[in-house]
């Protein structure tokens, strides 16, 4: 049966754009970046507080995906913060702007939405 989710595959548009904000901005850690010339691409294995969790690949001139408005299947990946304020601080700081923040009405919990550089959607939401 599952134990846990592996990691999650994610094709950018730009790898050095997308490389710098999933390791530089985001904070997520280089495990292994393989490029293979046969398919012309990269793959970039990271990981968060030493877990692999994200596959980035690049791939010449791959078609866009929707997102907006919602389509069916895969609609956000969500990172669990300690302190959202700080975080959408840091965001900022970098050029990258959040949604306001929302209160999930389950949990009371807070949460915003923003952008990879492709315009993956990304959650933050506070633990």
């Amino acid at each position: 049966m599952l134990e846990r989710i592996h990691h999650i595959a994610i094709i950018c548009s730009n790898y050095e754009v997308s490389k710098d904000f999933y390791t530089r901005i985001l904070g997520l850690e280089i495990i292994n970046e393989t490029y293979r010339s046969e398919r012309k691409s990269y793959k970039l294995d990271l990981a968060l507080n030493g877990n692999y969790i994200i596959e980035l690949f690049s791939f010449p001139a791959p078609p866009k995906r929707v997102s907006r408005p919602e389509a069916s299947g895969l609609r956000h990946l969500a990172f669990a913060v300690t302190d959202i304020r700080k975080t959408i601080e840091h965001l900022t700081l970098n050029e990258i702007y959040t949604e306001d923040i929302r209160i999930d009405e389950i949990t009371g919990k807070r949460f915003t939405f923003f952008s990879d550089p492709d315009g993956l959607p990304l959650e933050i939401y506070e633990i």
